[in-house]
């Protein structure tokens, strides 16, 4: 009896010590890593590198327990398209085989509901460089760390959230393609949705959300285009300094569905010196500040939960009034800036602004005679010089008044 009560010991042993390991969770930093890894080139719209990308992301999805709701039953949504020749021109989609093919990711969580929140983010990124970039020393592996693998990484974190838990809505998932090429992906998506746009209630949209700053300082644009979001917002809000924007129009993937009069929300955590250059990296990101972004858009689904669909309304379209420039000064400037003048966050190297002594963190009051007391303003006085103009420029440095020659 003893030997069978050892022999059965041993086979019970051995049989636990070959049990199935739970899959490991995978992090923000996980998601952000890979996608953002020089294996992938930068994952330009139409590469073979992209491709690898959407093949991870469709076994997250997968992985997450999402349905497919992509083309014939996949997670995959193809287009092809033409690429634009002129820069102002509308994307031109088109039939058949082609070699500019982009490639959509969409997952499914199906609650059965009357009404289905989108949640979105753009996984394409600039490839190798070339018309977008911001790096002056030739072509290098741009990887888009914050820009925007940051914006997938909580958009797949949300998806594990929100599986089999808030069941007031349905949820779909998209990982968009083409929107460094002009919001490629949303736009043939919004034309060619794979379910009922008229159950579409609101659409969430994350890009770049990797650099969440120390006075914890949040742009949320959009808020205009349902009459509760401010409300919502500011109730669900766990410390964010918030910078809120009405348009729904933008240069970003929610402009799509904005389009379609679906009511959306677009998250930023403002540009930087590596927007749109290599050092873009994963390691450079604020992982804490995105879980609690993340943590910030599952409250407001939730506050939403049962509530009946939103009410769409229109905005006024901010890109309008925008003045058309001659020349440029050369610097990066803080868009989350909500202070009097124009907030420099970056200098551009053998710019007038750097041949000038600008420096970043300086603040711009005075641009020629005009004073500069917002973002607009000074776009609008900027607007007003040629190439080989001169004009002095006076910016606010640690409090003090600092006038300078600039020649663009």
């Amino acid at each position: 009896m003893v030997r069978i009560l050892m022999i059965l010991t041993i086979i019970f042993m051995a049989l636990y010590s070959c049990k199935t390991e739970p899959p490991k969770k995978v992090t923000l930093k996980d998601d952000v890593a890979f996608l953002a890894a020089d294996t992938l080139l930068g994952r330009e719209t139409g590469t073979a590198q992209e491709l690898m990308a959407a093949n991870y992301l469709q076994k997250r999805f997968q992985n997450l327990g999402l349905m497919p709701k992509g083309k014939a039953n996949t997670y995959f949504q193809t287009y092809s398209f033409k690429p634009k020749t002129d820069p102002h021109s509308e994307v031109q989609f088109v039939s058949g085989d082609s070699t500019n093919t982009g490639t959509n990711i969409i997952g499914y969580i199906d609650n059965d509901a009357l009404k289905t929140v989108v949640i979105g983010a753009h996984y394409d990124h600039l490839g190798m460089g070339g018309e977008g970039s911001l790096y002056a020393d030739g072509v290098a592996i741009h990887n888009g760390a914050d820009d925007n693998a940051s914006g997938v990484a909580v958009m797949l974190q949300l998806a594990e959230k929100l599986k089999d838990t808030l069941m007031g809505s349905n949820y779909l998932f998209i990982a968009f393609s083409g929107e460094e090429k002009g919001l490629l992906g949303s736009n043939y998506f919004s034309k060619n949705p794979t379910i009922d746009l008229e159950k579409m209630n609101y659409m969430i949209n994350m890009d770049m959300v990797g650099r969440l700053r120390d006075d914890n300082t949040l742009s949320i644009s959009g808020t205009g285009t349902a009459p509760i979001w401010n409300q919502v917002l500011n109730a669900t809000n766990p410390g964010f300094k918030l910078v809120l924007g009405e348009s729904g129009v933008g240069p970003s993937d929610h402009t799509s569905f904005y389009l379609q009069d679906i009511p959306v929300l677009h998250f930023f955590t403002g540009q930087h010196e590596d927007y749109h250059k290599p050092s873009d990296d994963y390691d450079k990101l604020n992982y804490e500040g995105m879980k609690m972004i993340g943590d910030y858009i599952l409250n407001i689904i939730a506050e939403l939960d049962d509530d009946p669909k939103l009410t769409f309304r229109t905005t006024k379209n901010e890109s309008e009034d925008v003045p058309r420039f001659k020349v440029a000064l050369g610097v990066m400037p803080d868009y989350l800036f909500d202070g009097k003048g124009m907030r420099i966050d970056g200098v551009t190297e053998d710019r007038p602004a750097a041949a000038a002594g600008l420096q970043k963190g300086d603040i711009v009051i005075q641009l020629g005679d005009s004073t500069v007391v917002d973002m607009m303003s000074y776009m609008r006085a900027l607007s007003t010089f040629e190439e080989g103009n001169s004009t002095k420029v006076v910016v606010d440095r640690n409090g003090k008044k600092v006038e300078a020659e600039i020649t663009f």
